[in-house]
């Protein structure tokens, strides 16, 4: 378990993302996805980069279906990128980690 990116359930959303003071990153995934696997230690590492200018959830899917019907996710995993409690950005599949920086960049920016 990780101290700089916070484990949510649908519940907690509203509250841990929607109302959030800082920008948030939130990365749906499963357990079992090898591509999910694959870019957490770079959200690991970003999150405490980051730390105090982003906030970082991850909401497991399997667990949490109607969140991510909601939000439309039909891969995963799909990287969502809020402000405001607003959708800015969305990264789906397994990219490199500059592609993360960059749009955490351009989110802390308008914060």
């Amino acid at each position: 378990m990780s101290e700089t990116i916070f484990h949510i359930e649908g519940d907690k959303f509203q509250a841990e993302v929607v109302r959030s003071d800082l920008p948030v990153v939130v990365d749906f995934y499963a357990d079992w996805c090898g591509p999910c696997k694959m870019i957490a230690p770079v959200l690991e590492q970003l999150s405490k980069e980051y730390k105090g200018k982003a906030k970082f959830v991850k909401i497991n899917t399997d667990d949490n279906q109607e969140l991510a019907g909601q939000f439309g996710i039909m891969s995963i995993p799909t990287v969502m990128f809020f402000s405001n409690g607003k959708v800015e950005d969305i990264v789906i599949g397994a990219v490199p980690a500059a592609v993360f920086k960059q749009k955490l960049e351009s989110l802390t920016k308008k914060s």
